[in-house]
Formats: structure tokens, C-alpha cells, sequence
């Protein structure tokens, strides 16, 4: 019984020999690699923003009725959201499409449907505020105007952000030699660079004056339309070797 568990033994400790051997190396690399850190590695960031003209116009029409029951209401507010779309049909450089539509109950108190209440949109949007401005007042007699929108067309920002992206980078490099020099370097190499972009989303203005005008009212002057900006920022950072 001895014989056999010394020869077990030494039998295991033959086989564990070649395996340290093997592991020895690989383990002083990887103690060798994390005392390793690469010196002058530098982090930077640069940023460029620009106000970007909105050139985009978004107002939204709407039209509110009541109604004994839902069919007659239904049919009522199609028949207003079809005049509003037939008038802007042909206007040149500006779209009209179909909102959002509902219908609901209005209840008593005693709990019971009294009658039911409609709403339907049309939206128009163009580059034209002018265009835009002088068709929300043809319509105004047919539906009432509830909010206007500015934007940037995605043509607008891409412009933009293509632009701020050069000096961005520039300004990345610039930091990146004058850091260079001050480390008392000669040069550098870019190690990782990331540039994202980003901008303002549209900024809604409520009309409370056309909001509360009679949809039956004859067709109203044009609004003053102006747009205001988008902030377009365009951001650069990664890491340079100094050398």
C-alpha cells in the first residue's frame, strides 16, 4: 500500500513539473505587462458650436366639434380636415398632411354619455415661412391654428455639423502640438480620436391669439412668421503619443 502511493506521488509531481514550466512564462508576462503603462499618452477634447438659422416652419391646424353621436362627428371633422387639404393642394413649396384625430365621450353626472367631442389636425411645413404664413390664413376660416414649430431640415444641420467638424479637428490638433511642445516633445501621434454631434431639437411657440379665433371667421391676414436658431455642436476627444 506504501509502495503504491509513493509511486502515485511521484508520478503526479512529474506530470505537475512540465506544467509550471509552461505556465512560468505566460505569468511573468502578464505581471510584466501590468507593470507596463505606455508614457506620454495625453487625453484631449475639443468642441465647436455654431447658431444654425431654423429654415423649417411646422404650424398645426385644428378644428373642435360636438356632436349627439360619434358617426355625424366623424363625418363632420373629415369634412373639415378635406377643405383645409383642398385648399393647400397646388400651393407651391409647401406640404399639408393629416394630423392627429380623435373622438371622445363627454359624460353628465350622472355618469352617462351627454354627447361626444371631436378634434382633427392638418399640418403644414415648408422652407417657405412667407408661403406657409399666407396659406395658415386662407385656412384659418375653415380651421383655427393651434402652435407653430421652427426647426433645422437635416440638409441644414448636416451642412453644419460638416463644417464645425473641421474645426473641431482642428482644434483637436492644435491642442495636441501646443500640448506637445509644452511636455517637451517634438511631435505626436493620434492614438484614438471619437467626433459625435448634437443640436438643439425644435423649440414650439404656442399662437394664443389664433387659437382663440372662431374657425368660422373669414380668412385671416398672414402671421408674421420668424424663426429663431438651433445650436449645432460638433465634439472631438480621444488621446494623442507624444513623442
Amino acid at each position: 500500500m506504501k509502495r503504491k502511493t509513493i509511486v502515485t506521488l511521484a508520478t503526479a509531481l512529474a506530470v505537475a513539473a512540465p506544467l509550471a514550466l509552461t505556465l512560468a512564462p505566460g505569468a511573468a508576462f502578464a505581471q510584466s505587462d501590468a507593470r507596463y503603462q505606455p508614457a506620454g499618452v495625453l487625453s484631449l477634447s475639443a468642441q465647436a458650436s455654431a447658431e444654425v438659422p431654423q429654415d423649417v416652419v411646422t404650424i398645426t391646424l385644428f378644428y373642435e366639434q360636438e356632436a349627439a353621436d360619434p358617426a355625424s362627428l366623424t363625418t363632420t371633422l373629415n369634412q373639415r380636415a378635406d377643405s383645409a387639404l383642398q385648399k393647400a393642394r397646388g400651393v407651391a413649396g409647401v406640404t399639408a398632411r393629416s394630423g392627429q384625430f380623435s373622438i371622445y365621450p363627454s359624460t353628465d353626472r350622472d355618469g352617462r354619455i351627454s354627447a361626444w367631442r371631436g378634434r382633427t389636425e392638418v399640418v403644414l411645413e415648408s422652407h417657405d415661412f412667407t408661403a406657409a404664413s399666407k396659406l395658415a390664413g386662407d385656412i384659418s376660416s375653415i380651421m383655427q391654428v393651434g402652435n407653430v414649430q421652427f426647426s433645422l431640415s437635416p440638409e441644414a444641420q448636416r451642412a453644419a455639423e460638416q463644417k464645425l467638424s473641421g474645426e473641431a479637428i482642428a482644434s483637436f490638433r492644435e491642442q495636441a502640438a501646443a500640448a506637445a511642445r509644452a511636455f517637451g516633445y517634438g511631435s505626436y501621434t493620434i492614438r484614438e480620436v471619437n467626433v459625435g454631434q448634437n443640436g438643439v431639437p425644435p423649440r414650439p411657440m404656442m399662437m394664443m391669439a389664433a387659437r382663440a379665433m372662431s374657425a368660422d371667421a373669414k380668412a385671416s391676414a398672414p402671421m408674421p412668421l420668424e424663426g429663431g436658431t438651433s445650436t449645432v455642436t460638433v465634439n472631438v476627444s480621444g488621446s494623442v503619443q507624444m513623442k
